[in-house]
């Protein structure tokens, strides 16, 4: 779960810099905006499947052996 809470701290700093990079180069498509987005897009791909093992663990748990 810690690692959960990072990866989401880790996505809030990018959004920042994605706005900020945004509105300072003044383009969606300026290669730094482009650079932060696909970083903030695969940690987003990556808390997706954190939420999907999560989720397939509570409706499937394990038995204790």
């Amino acid at each position: 779960m810690n690692d959960k809470k990072k990866l989401l701290d880790e996505l809030h700093v990018l959004r920042i810099r994605l706005l900020e990079a945004a509105e300072t180069r003044g383009s969606l498509t300026d290669p730094e905006v482009l650079a932060i987005s696909e970083a903030a897009d695969q940690l987003i791909v990556t808390l997706q499947y954190i939420q999907k093992r999560e989720l397939n663990r509570q409706r499937h748990p394990t038995p204790l052996s």
